[in-house]
């Protein structure tokens, strides 16, 4: 599902020899990553005193999004405090129409995928102790509440049922005027104060040897539900295992303790509709795999909303 990274000795010289130049030594090694949607280069680098460092790069020639997403969360990054399990702010390069993000290296894997249990339960952990701490206040920090605006319009933006797999179209079809009137409720259903990572998935996730995790990529953080990174991480698992009994795990951990059934609901509502009305757009430039994955997504959810409402 990853797109096509630039390897490290592609990125512009001047863009390197500003990230050195900042990082204090130069870079004799780099480990491209895998993994993610991001266009550009993703490197854990190696430099000529030992040091390591996380560096990901782009540019407006790649994609015109990009530059902007990773100045965002060079932003946020700066501003998490040290509780939250995210690696290290160390700087960025701006050249305005090219950017580098530079982060604390760090020593861990994504999780085991299919998502195996004890993982699941020790992230799901992890992003209750995020959502019990205070949002910093920062413009680059916004509310869920108004990006769920645009989520939840997904549905009137969809005139015709794309072709789905098994009954669900049908069971689409005859609801579709009752899912647009819902996804319209869902930002009301996602308001509060609390921290929210907003994309939280198996490659936005690393574990350390002692069990400890990580979140990386942190350019959508908002203010929002406390639950509600735990309700989004479950799509990931049924996207990955379709016969995963999330219902299991909501009903077990307490990070769902708090959440309303009605509101989880219409968060589903709105990022299925959302998810299956973008993958009928083009492609975005940089990033061809993106539309597929955003329809499997959406598939993903409408077969857990399917049984929640059965």
């Amino acid at each position: 599902m990853a797109t096509r990274r630039q390897a490290w000795a592609e990125v512009d010289a001047g863009l390197r020899a500003d990230v050195e130049a900042l990082l204090g030594a130069p870079v004799v090694a780099a480990e491209s990553q895998p993994g993610g949607f991001s266009p550009g280069s993703a490197d854990r680098v190696r430099l000529a005193d030992g040091r390591r460092a996380f560096v990901k790069t782009g540019t407006d020639a790649v994609n015109p999004d990009v530059v902007g997403i990773h100045r965002r969360e060079a932003a946020i990054s700066a501003l998490l405090p040290p509780e939250i399990p995210a690696p290290r702010f160390l700087g960025v390069v701006d050249h305005g129409d090219r950017i580098a993000l530079i982060l604390e290296d760090v020593e861990a894997r994504h999780p085991h995928t299919p998502w195996v249990h004890d993982e699941l339960v020790a992230v799901l952990g992890a992003l209750g102790s995020v959502a019990e701490r205070p949002v910093p206040a920062a413009e680059a920090i916004v509310d869920m509440a108004t990006v769920a605006g645009h989520y939840g319009s997904g549905w009137s933006r969809i005139d015709r049922v794309p072709s789905l797999p098994g009954t669900l179209p049908g069971w689409v079809a005859e609801r579709l005027p009752w899912l647009r009137d819902e996804g319209l409720r869902m930002p009301d259903a996602v308001a509060g104060d609390r921290l929210v990572h907003h994309d939280v998935r198996a490659d936005n996730v690393l574990l350390r040897s002692d069990g400890s995790v990580v979140l990386i990529d942190w350019p959508w953080a908002a203010r929002g539900a406390g639950w509600l990174d735990a309700l989004t991480l479950l799509f990931n698992v049924r996207y990955l295992d379709p016969e995963a009994d999330v219902e299991a795990v909501v009903a077990e951990h307490s990070v769902f303790a708090g959440m309303p059934a009605l509101d989880a609901d219409r968060v589903l509502i709105g990022i299925a509709g959302h998810f299956l009305a973008v993958s009928q757009e083009p492609d975005v430039p940089g990033i061809p795999t993106l539309r597929a994955f955003q329809y499997d997504q959406a598939v993903a959810i409408l077969g857990w909303l399917q049984e929640r409402l059965a």
